[in-house]
């Protein structure tokens, strides 16, 4: 697509996002797109063929809804692409009004269920939230036939939207290694060398499970350290934590997608204790790329019994599920694995396999570039 020119849109996600820079950015550009990306970064740069215009941190919520939204909307207008395609909810009422305005075509990306998501906000007040989660779906729905095309990151976001041809599943699975910097495989090393190592790579919330990780790591007796890879969502929940972390507990911090995986690289156990909330529920459809990142670097995985990953991890012979909620539960799923090292290696290796076969970034590239070749020639 020579000379169409993309301008992708984001207000909350930094600029080195890994699905919007890293996979769908850098795929538009490897088939010809010339493609803008307006997001938080510390400078104006071109990465990779991605001309990146920054946006400053905002202060706080207010200040990113009302103040940076704006500024969204003035980079974008300057910017006179063939196509938007804006990433958060917040960037709504800018891809209306670019629709109005414009001649372009206009991509609304939805990576959460966020009617659901909403219900989870602890700032708010409960029955705000109901009421905040309900308008927003209604929004959602009535915004929707104004866009050229929607694109949902699973199958859950999309039973909640109007049917339309205009709804495509991109689901958000890990690049594969040929497509990736770095590829750092587990080394292997003589048991009892060094600790087992237990790893989480993400957000670290109160629902992530992070507590409850934290408590079973405290539970074990065997040589062991858990790397928590990535920032807390809460001040008042980060000082409650590292409160309750002894040595063995490392915070790493977050860090660039490329780096994840050089970590990955050094674990032994992927962690994924995500509790039962709307929005966690519909993150097994293939919203959630941590379990398949796991899985990519041949890691054995314990996750939540929710329904959908039972089927994935169990079922394909991945891992163990736990209930989220009882570090005893985790624990003595940890300890099945630390001693059974020969089960560690099959669990991962099938992942491993399953991912380079299905569970990839190349495959969800072809359903991008449909949904592009779709709306170009409307």
């Amino acid at each position: 697509m020579e000379n169409t020119r993309v301008c992708i849109l984001t207000s909350v996600h930094p600029a080195f996002d890994t699905r919007i820079f890293h996979k769908e950015a850098a795929s538009l550009v490897g088939a010809g797109y010339s493609v803008t990306l307006i997001a938080q970064n510390v400078r104006d740069e071109t990465v990779d063929g991605i001309k990146i215009i920054s946006l400053q941190k905002p202060k706080n919520r207010f200040f990113r809804i009302l103040g940076t939204t704006w500024r969204v909307f003035l980079f974008a207008l300057k910017q006179k692409s063939d196509v938007y395609h804006f990433h958060d909810p917040e960037l709504i009422s800018v891809g209306l009004i670019l629709k109005l305005f414009t001649r372009s075509k206009i991509i609304y990306d939805i990576h959460e269920d966020v009617p659901g998501d909403i219900l989870t906000k602890e700032w708010l007040p409960f029955h705000l939230r109901i009421i905040i989660s309900k308008v927003f779906a209604l929004l959602e729905k009535v915004s929707i036939p104004f866009f050229n095309a929607v694109i949902v990151a699973g199958n859950d976001i999309a039973k909640h939207l109007p049917v339309s041809k205009k709804i495509m599943v991109v689901k958000n699975f890990p690049l594969s290694e040929k497509r990736r910097k770095t590829n750092v495989r587990k080394t292997k090393e003589k048991e009892g060398e060094k600790p087992i190592i237990l790893i989480y790579a993400g957000v670290l919330s109160r629902d992530r499970g992070i507590e409850e990780m934290v408590g079973a790591a405290c539970l074990i007796k065997n040589n062991i350290k858990l790397l928590l890879v990535g920032n807390f969502d809460c001040p008042d929940f980060e000082v409650k934590i590292k409160k309750k972390a002894g040595e063995r507990l490392e915070f790493i911090g977050q860090v660039p997608y490329e780096k994840v995986f050089e970590y990955l690289g050094t674990a032994d156990i992927g962690l994924i204790l995500f509790h039962p909330t709307p929005n966690n529920i519909g993150a097994v459809s293939g919203r959630n790329n941590k379990l398949f990142e796991y899985m990519a670097a041949g890691l054995p995985i314990i996750a939540s019994d929710l329904s959908g990953w039972k089927e994935i991890v169990e079922g394909g012979g991945y891992g163990i599920v736990v209930n989220p909620f009882e570090p005893e539960d985790i624990a003595n799923s940890i300890n099945q694995l630390i001693q059974n090292p020969e089960l560690r290696i099959k669990m991962g290796e099938k992942g491993r396999v399953d991912f380079l076969e299905k569970y990839n970034w190349d495959n969800e590239e072809k359903k991008l570039l449909e949904v592009y070749e779709y709306i170009m020639k409307k």
